[in-house]
């Protein structure tokens, strides 16, 4: 089974912000230890193809105001 790390779209960062994007929820399998909670999308690429690891984006689900 090859190692996958899930991430989510973090939900306070607007487009063209300088801060991390990703919000990172888990890792399944392989011996990956991931030390933060919010990474960059060029950082999680890297970790992934030096890891061999898949990365999994969750969907999130966007709730609108109530009319």
């Amino acid at each position: 089974m090859s190692t996958q790390i899930f991430v989510r779209e973090r939900r306070k960062v607007e487009k063209g912000e300088k801060k991390p994007r990703f919000r990172v929820l888990g890792v399944s399998g392989g011996d990956i230890k991931i030390y933060t909670k919010h990474i960059r999308r060029q950082e999680l690429e890297q970790i992934a193809k030096a890891t061999g690891a898949k990365v999994i984006y969750l969907e999130i689900e966007k709730k609108g105001k109530p009319e």
